[in-house]
């Protein structure tokens, strides 16, 4: 069920009654009957995954907490076979066989299985929505069992709720299970004051997808057409767009799901935190899907670093092409995310010398951290091509296109208004989140006078009536 549906405003309104009339020992399983219905409600059989992750995480989980260290291992084992196996299979079987086929191909040799594999469609494959993200969540909890911070929650059912709480199901953030069960279990009351700052938040992100992120896919879509276009301008303006299409369409889902999870009295973790506001490389990926960075670090990267005894770029080159991977089954996305890590490479090798260096050219601040953010906002423009295009020959032949500068023609669309409202919605994102941050968005709500406050209620309605995308668009990050 997509958020931006007039399903889920069906939907939400009703899961909202029901849970503040339903007696609190009840609301998981009224919850929890609304998750899956929210989740079936996309392709109804898929749900059996979910239920096997849970049921084989619930079981490990209590296995583990007083097993001897050789068996916790097993357990540990068990656990991440089985999702990391139901991701393989669903999300990347189908990539690496054909992968593998091509790399053969190359060197001018087939394989003794070409035909079974032809006869066998693996890309028919369903691609369950959210299967990355709830995959990942229910291995931060085993995981956490396994190092003995966390004990395992032994009723089922709140434990399921866990793993498939609709507002974040789909597309993160990445809950750890020492923040979100303690607060499915705790007795919640009617607290206005924070249903309406959820409500505002769920208003932003409808906002940030119906009207800013899809009119800029609009523009996206007509410059990824043509790779070759003679129009270099509007290859540029394309990218540029596109950095702020995936930022805006996924901070929606995030905004929504925030709000969402309020209005019932739940905090989810924030994912971002003005990202695109960053001097660096890695102040960008502190600040971006910070849910899922964080489980990298504390379940990748540190592991490798003090287990593996790997150097820090080693291990830095692996994360990044394991979240390159994680993003999807092309190596468009391995590119994309190995560019991103050789850039915090070089900028982590190169610290003490750059700060050195700064410091004996007496270069002020302010001009370190304007060039920080250019070089990192033209990266990012660059870098974001292979994650945009379908194959790697398409983002090279779209990169070599832009420094073609036969004309200056830039509006692809023949539609100076719909360009200048993407300019305009830009600017106006850009601004309130510089002010108001990813998170304290409500406050331009909540701080102004009460007639102040619904002359804004009213705004933003015909705002949405007059402005919004009439088109459905489902969110980029449910392919992940």
């Amino acid at each position: 069920m997509l958020f931006n549906s007039f399903n889920f405003l069906l939907f939400f309104p009703i899961v909202v009654l029901g849970f503040y009339l339903v007696p609190h020992k009840l609301r998981w399983l009224w919850l929890l009957a609304a998750s899956y219905y929210f989740y079936m409600a996309h392709e109804p059989v898929l749900i059996l995954l979910l239920i096997v992750s849970t049921l084989v995480d619930y079981y490990c989980g209590l296995k583990m907490y007083k097993a001897k260290p050789k068996t916790k291992k097993l357990f540990l084992a068990l656990s991440t076979g089985v999702n990391i196996g139901i991701l393989f299979v669903f999300k990347y079987l189908y990539f690496f066989t054909s992968s593998i086929q091509d790399f053969l191909s190359f060197f001018g040799a087939s394989t003794v299985q070409e035909e079974p594999l032809n006869s066998y469609n693996f890309g028919q494959l369903l691609l369950p929505i959210g299967i990355s993200f709830y995959t990942f969540q229910t291995l931060s909890y085993s995981i956490e069992v396994y190092r003995g911070n966390f004990r395992p929650e032994k009723h089922l059912g709140k434990f399921a709720l866990y793993v498939s709480f609709f507002p974040q199901l789909v597309a993160g953030p990445i809950e750890r299970a020492s923040h979100l069960l303690p607060q499915l279990v705790r007795k919640v009351s009617i607290d206005l004051p924070n249903i309406k700052k959820g409500l505002i938040l769920m208003a932003w992100g409808f906002f940030l997808k119906v009207v800013v992120a899809d009119r800029l896919g609009i523009y996206v879509d007509e410059a990824f057409i043509d790779p070759e276009s003679p129009h270099g301008v509007s290859l540029i303006l394309g990218s540029i767009f596109f950095c702020f299409q995936i930022y805006y369409d996924f901070s929606a889902y995030t905004s929504i799901a925030i709000g969402a999870a309020r209005v019932m009295g739940y905090d989810l973790v924030q994912n971002f935190n003005r990202p695109f506001f960053a001097t660096s490389a890695s102040q960008f990926w502190k600040r971006w899907h910070i849910s899922f960075m964080r489980w990298l670090r504390d379940y990748l990267y540190r592991p490798l670093v003090r287990n593996f005894k790997l150097n820090r770029f080693s291990a830095v080159i692996i994360v990044f092409f394991i979240n390159g991977l994680w993003h999807g089954a092309n190596w468009t996305f391995v590119i994309w995310s190995l560019l991103n890590a050789l850039l915090l490479v070089l900028e982590v090798a190169t610290n003490r010398f750059r700060t050195k260096l700064f410091r004996k050219l007496k270069i002020p601040k302010r001009i370190i951290a304007l060039t920080g953010w250019s070089v990192m906002a033209a990266y990012l423009t660059i870098s974001l091509i292979f994650f945009r295009s379908p194959s790697i020959a398409h983002a090279l032949a779209y990169i070599r296109s832009m420094f073609y500068f036969k004309s200056l023609h830039f509006n692809i669309l023949g539609n100076y208004l719909e360009l200048f409202l993407c300019f305009l919605f830009i600017l106006i994102v850009q601004t309130i989140h510089y002010f108001k941050g990813n998170n304290r968005v409500y406050e331009l709500v909540t701080n102004q006078s009460r007639p102040m406050r619904w002359g804004l209620y009213i705004g933003y309605i015909m705002v949405i009536v007059l402005f919004s995308i009439n088109r459905q668009n489902t969110f980029i990050y449910f392919q992940f």
